[in-house]
């Protein structure tokens, strides 16, 4: 008797077991919650352009996939080998049923096709003329932001006027990178020596925060290269535009004369050197400028990324900080220190190499989006940016830090946490 080869239905544990599979799978799509999915249709190109093609693709599918798996089951069960079943007869091929599974999957393609075609021709069109203007330019690990119309240049936070177009001119600074906020529009890359282009129309926005990411492998630290959208009313935007346009530096203070220093003596604030005698330029202390408020953002737009193990900074030296004298630090008494790679407007400082610090201290983070901008986490970065963060081109500036990069205390560790804290209060006071 030859040997038959009969398909085995499940038994009770294996049904069990897929049944289990499918109760997880189910299960772990039921949360209502995707706050950066590509479906929060809330511009044109998400919902208009490529969201009606993604539709039409899923249900095509969808639908081909049922066709077949049905005819799969109906054609496993009817001819499934029975006790005394002689052997089917072999047969050379139906005519017919090989032309009807050749045109039907051409006729769905052509469906598919059309649109897709469409879809982009109008993706890839010209931006209206109306549209503001952004150019987008990617360094390894961060995102710098030109508004030519403004004449504003900010770094890792992006702000948009909601019902405006907006298009975006896209470069790199160094190597490929992709610009991508999910729940806006779909991502673009940004190569060297050419300029792409992605433009949408933020018109349906029901929230006003939202991630974006690099999603270009581009290096050590490219998980880390994150930014932030904004979408605000257009007269919110006007007036951060408006201010942003202004010089971070717009007071000329002329710091009191140096005091005798206070002995350090059992009781009290051990002395620190006092405020530098020359005029020096400080911001202004008041905001005149609306920017989008930390307590508004919503927990998946916070950033939460943990600090490294053992950089510390002591709380009570940041409430002693002097804005006069870290604005002396950072502009006369650093060197090639942060002039050789900021621009703070107002100031001698115009390096391109870094982001521009004008009015860093209006930004919700620090670091590309990786930690907050507060007093403690602005002195970490500046003790030891490289612990902080992988492979940057921003020095070790803390007394005695090691570099991670290195693998000992570079040239370039001179600041004490007192001079530190003096920094970040003048960085903070850059409204």
């Amino acid at each position: 008797m030859p040997f038959q080869l009969r398909p085995r239905w499940p038994g009770t544990r294996g049904a069990g077991a897929a049944a289990q599979t499918v109760a997880l799978l189910a299960l772990s799509a039921c949360s209502g919650t995707y706050p950066n999915s590509i479906f929060n249709a809330q511009t044109d190109f998400n919902r208009d352009a490529v969201g009606g093609l993604f539709n039409l693709i899923i249900w095509l599918g969808a639908a081909v996939f049922v066709f077949v798996e049905v005819l799969l089951v109906y054609t496993m069960w009817k001819y499934r080998s029975r006790p005394g079943q002689a052997e089917p007869k072999h047969v050379h091929g139906n005519t017919t049923l090989e032309i009807m599974w050749t045109a039907i999957p051409a006729l769905i393609l052509a469906w598919i096709a059309v649109p897709t075609v469409r879809t982009i021709f109008r993706t890839e069109a010209t931006a209206p003329a109306s549209a503001l203007q952004i150019e987008v330019i990617g360094h390894q690990w961060w995102w710098e932001f030109r508004y030519p119309e403004y004449k504003i240049v900010t770094a890792n936070e992006l702000y948009l006027p909601l019902g405006r177009t907006v298009n975006f001119a896209l470069k790199t600074n160094d190597v490929v990178h992709s610009f991508w906020i999910p729940s806006l529009a779909g991502k673009r890359d940004l190569i060297a020596n050419r300029t792409n282009y992605l433009w949408f129309t933020p018109d349906s926005a029901t929230q006003k925060a939202f991630n974006g990411v690099c999603v270009e492998f581009c290096g050590a630290s490219h998980a880390n290269m994150r930014f932030r959208a904004f979408v605000v009313s257009p007269t919110e935007f006007a007036s951060w535009a408006a201010y942003q346009a202004t010089p971070g530096a717009v007071t000329l203070f002329k710091a009191p004369a140096a005091a005798a220093a206070r002995a350090g003596t059992k009781g009290t604030v051990a002395a620190r050197p006092a405020a530098p005698a020359g005029p020096v330029m400080m911001p202004s202390l008041t905001q005149a400028g609306y920017f989008f408020p930390a307590d508004s953002m919503p927990a998946h737009i916070r950033p939460t990324t943990p600090l490294p193990a053992g950089l510390t900074f002591d709380d009570n030296l940041l409430a002693q900080g002097d804005a006069a004298r870290g604005a002396d630090l950072i502009v006369n008494r650093m060197g090639g220190g942060c002039i050789g790679c900021h621009t703070i407007g107002g100031t001698i400082m115009t390096s391109v190499i870094g982001p521009n610090l004008t009015h860093v201290g209006s930004r919700n983070t620090i670091a590309a989006g990786l930690y907050p901008n507060d007093a403690k986490h602005l002195a970490l970065w500046i003790k030891n940016a490289r612990l902080m963060k992988p492979g940057i081109l921003m020095p070790t500036l803390g007394k005695g830090q090691i570099d991670p990069q290195i693998k000992q205390v570079p040239a370039t560790a001179t600041l004490t946490d007192q001079q530190i804290a003096d920094i970040v209060a003048y960085l903070r006071a850059l409204k």
